[in-house]
């Protein structure tokens, strides 16, 4: 239960300061640090893929579930922002083309 405890007190601080420091960084470096977050969460993912692999308590595995849904939500909802950021700097004749280039 002391692993748990700790686990979730970690999970608590990171969630916090995180969310801190997000909050402070100025509007036009939000697309940079959203490809940085989407980088960590993959990792995460991976992490908790691995964990997974192994015998664990159910508490245990339901918090890797929670760690896992909330880097998937935060890997697709990065990509869809990425992607609606970068459709503002194409030019007019790029967006009716519609070959991306």
């Amino acid at each position: 239960m002391t692993d748990l405890f700790f686990a979730v007190v970690v999970f608590a601080a990171a969630f916090a300061i995180g969310d801190r420091l997000i909050r402070r960084v100025p509007p036009m470096l939000h697309t940079p640090l959203m490809s940085m977050t989407n980088a960590i969460s993959a990792v995460v993912i991976l992490g908790a893929l691995a964990l997974l692999a192994t015998p664990r308590p159910m508490a245990q595995q339901l918090l890797i579930g929670v760690a896992v849904v909330a880097a998937a939500f935060n890997i697709v909802g990065g990509f869809a922002i990425t992607g609606r950021m970068l459709k503002m700097f194409k030019s007019e004749g790029t967006a009716q083309r519609g070959d991306g280039a």
